[in-house]
């Protein structure tokens, strides 16, 4: 935390001041109780002092004091604030490559759970997008804060559903952009903080070369984030026969050094949720320096009040 006005803080001695004076007169109090001595008539007359009591008031209104000078220093602390019209993109492969059994129950499907996860995680406030790819690419669902459209449309991914077999690393990082383009109005001219989230577990093998694509994710400052998931003894059965479909991150790997993302190797369901997590920390917020006097301000008042009841109830008076 920092003052952005510490000259005011020295109105806290006008607040000490005042205590000393406060200690002062209770002080003075007590020496001319000594004084009057006859104690058993000084019972008869005051049998029921309020001992402690009577200085919680005071106190109360002295810490509000203190608290009231210091909200109007201005204090200032850095706070995580979700980033407005944020918006992310998660583009997950459907080729057939992804029904491997090498992760449980299949490649397919634990990453449509950890990316349902992954969209719950972010702030209410994010634009969030589904892109789903195989030889092409197209917009499942358009970059949004409908988060329960958003989980209908992972779970609607099925393998084949982009009806072109392949893996269009390309596309998809092309298809992402033009989605964020047309978040809003002012896309165009004022693009908003993006960041595209890529699954796939193979190499390019069709659509736009993705070295291109990655040109235009650089132009447009919108960081490809990768991750290769699966292992290298993957294979799909079809038709009998198992198919070694090994995980390839080669390409992944290079997309996401070009924009500036970060690459991400999972070999498991668990190990693809953290990947999503870490990522998750990256895109979710920002650091902004922001007035929390209103913090101060607030706890004084609630002493003002804890001043005000405590003198009612035991003194029938406001302090």
């Amino acid at each position: 935390m920092t003052i952005e006005s510490p000259h005011r803080l020295w109105l806290l001695l006008g607040v000490a001041a005042l205590l000393l004076a406060y200690l002062r007169m209770q002080r003075r109090r007590s020496r001319y109780a000594v004084r009057f001595t006859n104690l058993r008539l000084l019972d008869r007359v005051a049998p029921h002092r309020p001992a402690w009591r009577r200085h919680v008031p005071a106190g109360l209104f002295l810490a509000m004091l203190a608290l009231l000078v210091v909200g109007f220093s201005r204090p200032a602390a850095d706070v995580e604030v979700p980033r407005e019209r944020a918006t992310v993109m998660i583009a997950v492969d459907v080729s057939t490559s992804m029904l491997a059994d090498d992760v449980d129950p299949d490649r397919l499907t634990a990453a449509k759970d950890a990316a349902v996860k992954f969209a719950g995680k972010l702030p209410d406030e994010f634009n969030v997008g589904l892109v789903a790819f195989a030889g092409s690419a197209a917009v499942i669902v358009p970059p949004g804060t409908d988060r329960a459209a958003l989980r209908a449309g992972i779970r609607r991914l099925a393998e084949g559903s982009t009806g072109v077999q392949g893996t269009a690393i390309g596309e998809a990082i092309d298809t992402s952009l033009g989605a964020i383009k047309q978040l809003d109005p002012q896309a165009n001219a004022d693009p908003p903080p993006a960041r595209i989230v890529l699954l796939s577990d193979g190499a390019n093998t069709s659509g736009r070369d993705p070295e291109a694509a990655g040109e235009e994710a650089v132009a447009a400052k919108v960081p490809v984030h990768t991750i290769a998931f699966g292992t290298p003894t993957g294979s799909v059965d079809r038709g009998g026969r198992a198919i070694r479909v090994p995980v390839d991150g080669e390409t992944l790997h290079a997309v996401a050094e070009q924009t500036s993302g970060g690459y991400h190797e999972a070999a498991s369901s668990a190990e693809l949720r953290a990947v999503y997590e870490d990522i998750g920390t990256s895109v979710g917020y920002q650091t902004k320096r922001m007035d929390i006097s209103a913090r101060f301000i607030g706890l004084g008042l609630l002493l003002a009040l804890g001043a005000a009841m405590g003198s009612m109830v035991w003194f029938s008076r406001l302090p």
